[in-house]
Parts: structure tokens; sequence; C-alpha cells
């Protein structure tokens, strides 16, 4: 299936309708021309709606085939840090793909940014830190911004976690709500943070050369779930995949299924289903629930295809090595 560009919406749920082209506010204007003082505006410049310019975030530069939304090479300072896919109705990404790296330093501090061509057409690729003061409601129609987690009993889930990239720069780059889902703490704060970190040491101990990341998140089977009034949708599960061709072959014999490829899903719904991912009952109070399954990477493809009635495809050739 080819990735479409899907159209800019005003408004909320049912009531969206594509938005018309507005005039920008006095403090987005004022934002602009101190972006394009500094050079880091550039208008004519887009990274919204096609992967060309990124391909190298991708396994033989491929992006995963499938699922349709809005493509967005995540450019920051100039340069690009990772992919995403899009999904303007849903206001959250499907998935976010990237080389992975090993951290230094610090976790950087929390800066959240908004990606300017989501909401103005001739903007320039990069992200935008949100200026002080009142929100354009510009920006606010054409993506999600932090009220919408406000109050809400969710987080902002990282699909492009800070925790894979060395780069001070590349860290930062991942707190943009074009890269985050709303996520139970219970799994953020838990089973997927320690996916996140086992993913860490398995890479760092026995991958030999580039690994590549996808991770991206499951709609609910039947009815959608919304933060604030249908502003952003929640998904049911999250799922992460690797591609290493190049790996140590010596490896333990607990990790021999875990190379060239791994997958995992993780439940976002401790009221969900055990038929993807089982619940273990012994986990501790705050995080029983919120499990992930480690499986391989044709398992995870077999529930994307049951989940979104269609053929999705991770990683070229299964991330075989084959040209």
């Amino acid at each position: 299936m080819i990735l479409q560009k899907e159209p800019r919406l005003c408004g909320s749920g049912s009531a969206a309708v594509p938005c018309p082209n507005t005039n920008m506010s006095r403090c987005c204007t004022l934002v602009v021309f101190f972006l394009i003082f500094i050079g880091l505006w550039c208008p004519g410049k887009a990274d919204v709606g096609d992967f060309t310019p990124c391909l190298h975030f991708f396994y033989k530069s491929w992006p995963p085939k499938g699922l349709i939304g809005s493509p967005i090479c995540q450019r920051y300072f100039n340069q690009y840090r990772f992919a995403s896919l899009y999904s303007r109705p849903r206001r959250s990404p499907w998935f976010s793909a990237y080389i992975y790296s090993a951290p230094e330093g610090k976790r950087p501090r929390a800066s959240w940014k908004f990606e300017p061509q989501l909401t103005y057409s001739g903007a320039d690729g990069n992200m935008i830190p949100f200026p002080p003061g009142p929100l354009d409601q510009n920006v606010v129609e054409s993506q999600a911004v932090g009220p919408d987690y406000n109050n809400s009993t969710y987080s902002r889930g990282h699909l492009n976690p800070s925790l894979h990239h060395q780069k001070h720069e590349d860290r930062s780059a991942t707190f943009t709500f074009t890269n985050v889902v709303p996520q139970k703490s219970g799994s953020n704060e838990g089973p997927w943070e320690i996916l996140e970190q086992t993913i860490n040491r398995t890479l760092d101990a026995f991958c030999l050369g580039e690994a590549y990341i996808v991770t991206g998140v499951m709609p609910y089977q039947d009815e959608e779930h919304w933060l604030k009034n249908h502003r952003v949708a929640v998904p049911e599960y999250l799922w992460s995949a690797y591609c290493c061709p190049n790996y140590n072959t010596s490896l333990p014999i607990e990790l021999e299924d875990t190379f060239p490829t791994y997958a995992a899903v993780g439940r976002n719904d401790r009221n969900s289903s055990e038929d993807i991912v089982p619940i273990n009952p012994s986990a501790q109070k705050q995080f029983r629930g919120y499990d992930v399954r480690k499986m391989s990477l044709e398992t995870l493809e077999v529930y994307l295809r049951e989940r979104f009635k269609t053929i999705i495809s991770v990683f070229y050739d299964q991330c075989s090595g084959s040209n």
C-alpha cells in the first residue's frame, strides 16, 4: 500500500473538516520572524509528506509498508534526526523510525516542540519549541499540544525514546508531539521502559553495525479512545521492532532468537483482553496489566495484519541482509 498524504483537519471528531488557509497569529508570526533571523526557518523546504530526504533511517531505505499517513522527516537544528508516519485525524504518530546509538550523559530537559509544517504548508522543516504565552490556535487545530495531556491520566509516551540516542541534539529532538502518544504511566514507567533498556544492552553488546528501530502503535479494534473529546487518539498497544543485519554470532543461548530481528508488543490498557499479551498476575500493582510480550518479527506482523486488516511489512525482506 502506498503512503498517502492526509489532509489537515480542523475541529474535533466527526465535526472535523479540512482546514482553510488562515493567517498566523501575532505570537506565531513573531516566532517565525525570529527563526528567519537566526537561520532556522527557510520557507519552501518541506519535510512533511515525503520520506525521501530521510530514507537513511530505514533499513535499505525502505519505509514500512501498509500504513497510511503523513510522512515527516523530523528535522532539528537543520539536521534530520528521525522519521515518523503521522496521522493528522488522530493527532499522533503511527510509528517513528530511527537508527540506534548508545546514549551519553543525562536525559535532556523536556523542552516540548511542534511541527510547523502541519500548521503552515510553507513552513520550514525544523521542529520548533513552543513559545511562551498563549498557544497559537492554528497549531492547536493541527496537532497535539501540552494541555491535551493535562489531567488525562496519560503520560507523553515517546515512540522514539531519548534513551536510544547518543548526541544531545538527537535526544532533545525526541521531545516533539509528533513523536509521542498517550501512554499509561504503568506502561511508560514500567515494562515498556524495561524493554527500552533491554534493547540498549542487547544492541550495545552484540550489534556490530547499524541497528534500525521502528516503534509504533495499534489502535483499539472496535471503538477509538480519545483524549479531550476526540482531540488525540489513545492506542491500545505499543509495538517495537529492531533490525541489526550485522551482529556477533556468538550469542548467549537466551539471545539466539533476537538477531537479526526482534520485536515486542506492550499493553496500554490493563482492561484489554489477553489475546495478544498475557497479564502477569504477580507483577507489582502499579505495573500489573501493562505487560510486554517479546516475539519474532513474523509474529508481530501477523498481529499488525489482524489489527489493521492489511499486510504490514516493517523491514525490507524482513531484515534478511539480502540485496
